[in-house]
């Protein structure tokens, strides 16, 4: 799959980003790509404290089969170029609930009827969430440019 070079000139921004310490960077370029995918329901849940399993686990849900699949696939994509290994990657056929384990950092990217019946918001709501900032969503950033346009149509 050829990645998409925004994405991945935004993803290695995210990662190598100073802010956000190993495994955060992971989780970060994780939702920024589902965000950027239209994702909803993002949430970053760190899971030092109550897990051995990963340090970070991403949850996002997608509209449809196609959605979840370009997400986990962008995903995947990217975090392997960045230098991540993915230990398992499972649900991709139904696409109801596709789990990428990428050691550290898990994402569950869900269609709506699959989060509702794992629920596992409410199975990680010990622990603490982290904030995913409001730039990373697709929507959030077209608007705060919609005066650059302005006079073009």
């Amino acid at each position: 799959m050829a990645m998409n070079e925004y994405v991945q000139e935004e993803a290695g921004k995210i990662f190598n980003n100073k802010t956000y310490e190993f495994p955060k960077n992971q989780a970060m370029v994780a939702a920024w790509i589902a965000a950027h995918f239209k994702g909803e329901a993002l949430k970053i849940f760190d899971m030092t404290k109550h897990s051995a399993l990963s340090d970070c686990s991403v949850l996002a849900t997608a509209q449809n089969v196609t959605q979840a699949r370009a997400m986990a696939d962008e995903i995947s994509a990217n975090l392997r170029h960045l230098g991540a290994e993915i230990y398992s990657y499972e649900g991709y056929e139904s696409a109801d609930w596709i789990l990428l384990d990428f050691g550290d950092t898990i994402v569950h990217i869900f269609q709506v009827a699959a989060r509702d019946v794992y629920d596992l918001d409410l199975v990680y709501a010990k622990n603490p969430q982290i904030t995913i900032p409001e730039e990373f969503y697709f929507g959030k950033a077209a608007e705060a440019k919609k005066d650059d346009l302005k006079g073009y149509f």
